[in-house]
């Protein structure tokens, strides 16, 4: 997924920085809000993360465009603490309220020692190591993840549990450099080799489908989403 093709064209990353947030703004995206995407997409390019770069704009372009995402979401605060902060993204992508809450808990745990952030109501946020590094330069630790609306259902394969959430975690390391670990819990589970793999290694099976869990309870069930197939309380899907 990520690893370049044989043939492929260079472009600069500042020209795909400026078609990100040109793309942005033409979908309703407000200029500081296209910027900051622009910047997070490029520089998750830059990282060899493609996936989770620029080409995300093709998908997050048209659900903006087509009303799936709000393109003039109104971050607030819904909720907070001397060391929590809970977040509501008002239905648009979600590395706008991650963002913002990111540096909320950055604020809090740089006066009080530690802090948590939950956000909610929003789309793809994106790779989640995007957040861990965002702590590295405080000397903090971090932990990221995020959960989805899984639609289980009682005659689903149990590999289905696994869900497909991302997790970081970040810790600075002084003058050297610092350890981020950006992953997401086996995505081929999901494929024609789920049940081959359940065979052959039951036991990495099973520490995907408890990683999935924890993603889920932590990034999903205490922002709000149900576990059921029934839609959140929100608007947007």
């Amino acid at each position: 997924m990520n690893v370049p093709p044989k043939q492929f064209i260079r472009v600069p990353h500042e020209r795909l920085h400026r078609f990100v947030s040109m793309a942005s703004q033409t979908v309703g995206l407000s200029v500081e809000k296209a910027e900051l995407l622009a910047g997070l997409l490029t520089a998750n390019d830059l990282r060899g993360v493609f996936s989770h770069g620029t080409q995300q704009i093709a998908t997050y372009a048209i659900l903006m465009r087509d009303g799936k995402l709000n393109n003039h979401p109104d971050i607030k605060v819904i909720k907070e603490t001397a060391s929590s902060v809970l977040v509501d993204g008002d239905g648009g992508l979600g590395y706008f309220p991650a963002h913002d809450g990111t540096n909320r808990a950055i604020e809090k745990a740089r006066n009080h020692g530690m802090a948590v952030m939950v956000s909610r109501n929003h789309g793809h946020f994106g790779a989640a190591g995007l957040y861990t590094r965002m702590t590295l330069e405080h000397d903090l630790i971090s932990y990221v993840t995020s959960g989805a609306q899984s639609h289980l259902q009682p005659a689903t394969s149990i590999l289905r549990a696994g869900s497909g959430s991302p997790m970081s975690f970040s810790a600075p390391a002084g003058n050297e450099d610092p350890l981020v670990l950006d992953f997401g819990v086996m995505h081929d589970l999901y494929g024609p080799h789920g049940d081959d793999l359940l065979k052959l290694a039951p036991g990495l099976v099973l520490r995907c489908i408890g990683m999935g869990e924890i993603c889920q309870s932590w990034g999903a069930l205490l922002s709000g989403l149900t576990v059921s197939h029934e839609s959140p309380r929100w608007t947007f899907p």
